[in-house]
């Protein structure tokens, strides 16, 4: 969890400010950096400044990296909700029903949606240490599951994927 408190922490404070990308950037390109201002808000995004710019981009922006961040966010609590409610019991239900991992999955939708809103050196490099923090955390928690749960659990893992649901239509349960 502090990993990820300080992914948030350092996208915030690029945002809003100390602008470290954009030093870095503005350094590197120099007059080929299309936006040389780096106490610009504005000129600080880096996906409105490269891809052209403009309200109609950063609306596009927002909607695309808010819309996974809330959904991101709406799958955490639906697991988390079903977790508690469950009391100590296997949850196999919702959204459960098509990852092993919601919550980290959803986590990584809001990283990911994040990253669309205000990427930057920082973040970029941080989130696949995240991915394998989680993935290890994760794999932990699946033997701690196999001991609690047995054979029941290991039936779920067998056709439940970790973090990303199979794309096609989710097969039936057969009892």
């Amino acid at each position: 969890m502090g990993v990820t408190l300080a992914f948030f922490v350092a996208l915030f404070t690029e945002m809003y400010g100390f602008p470290l990308t954009i030093y870095i950037l503005t350094g590197i390109l120099g007059s080929k950096y299309p936006a040389l201002n780096p106490f610009s808000h504005a000129a600080g995004h880096l996906w409105l400044t490269f891809l052209g710019g403009g309200a109609g981009m950063m609306a596009i922006i927002h909607l695309i990296s808010n819309g996974m961040a809330f959904i991101g966010f709406a799958i955490m609590w639906k697991g988390w909700s079903l977790i508690h409610g469950a009391k100590g019991g296997l949850v196999t239900e919702g959204p459960y029903a098509y990852v092993r991992h919601p919550q980290y999955a959803g986590l990584f939708l809001v990283m990911i949606g994040m990253l669309i809103q205000w990427p930057t050196i920082i973040t970029a490099a941080m989130f696949p240490v995240l991915l394998f923090v989680y993935y290890r955390l994760s794999k932990r928690e699946e033997r701690e599951m196999i001991e609690l749960f047995g054979d029941e659990y290991g039936r779920y893992v067998e056709k439940t994927p970790m973090f990303i649901p199979h794309l096609s239509k989710k097969e039936e349960a057969t009892v």
